[in-house]
């Protein structure tokens, strides 16, 4: 199995992208989709999810069914990126691991989430510094007859390209994602956003 992750800078295209995994034929439980809420564009809904990713529960098992992965997103707060609007196991393990004190220096709740799932760190801390600029990401474990499938899906025209986004970052001063900083307003979200998006 292989982690397969892609930015977005736009939550529709980030969307959109869950639900061609998802007719793919990768698990609802396999998914995961954390996006900035920190100008509240989601309000809250009925959902449980967030509860029960705050009291160390995964939000898979609550997530599942017919309506698919997007169907169970909830508001939660992630250190470091702020409010998110999240489902599936990324964010219950981001949450989960804080909550449940297991995060430890600085790595962070997400970063540690996805490294523990098979990211190299440098990319990790562009990923969570994305969500916590505005964007979106998707991330699913995939077994080895759907990588390339997924690969394909997540590397499409809109998303993010990680090399340069992680070039752009670092020539303002950027060093790497810092779950002790200040979250950033919502004026200051959505930046990336107004960039380009291009993916090879």
């Amino acid at each position: 199995m292989k982690t397969v992750t892609g930015l977005f800078d736009n939550y529709d295209d980030a969307s959109d992208a869950v639900g061609e995994l998802e007719a793919t034929g990768i698990p609802h439980s396999n998914i995961s989709i954390v996006a900035n809420n920190a100008d509240n564009w989601r309000v809250q809904d009925e959902s449980k999810a967030a509860d029960d990713a705050a009291g160390g529960a995964g939000l898979g098992a609550v997530v599942g069914g017919a309506g698919g992965l997007l169907t169970g997103l909830g508001l939660m707060a992630i250190p470091g990126v702020g409010p998110v609007v999240a489902a599936g196991w990324l964010a219950a393990t981001a949450v989960g691991a804080v909550g449940g004190a297991v995060v430890g220096g600085a790595a962070g709740g997400i970063v540690g989430a996805l490294t523990d799932s098979g990211v190299a760190e440098d990319d990790a801390h562009v990923y969570a510094e994305g969500v916590r600029r505005g964007g979106t990401l998707v991330t699913a474990k995939v077994e080895d007859p759907l990588v390339a499938s997924a690969e394909r899906i997540l590397g499409q025209t809109k998303s993010v390209n990680l090399e340069e986004r992680r070039e752009e970052y670092q020539a303002s001063g950027w060093t790497g994602f810092d779950a002790d900083a200040e979250n950033y307003t919502s004026n200051e979200i959505g930046r990336d956003g107004a960039r380009r998006v291009n993916r090879i």
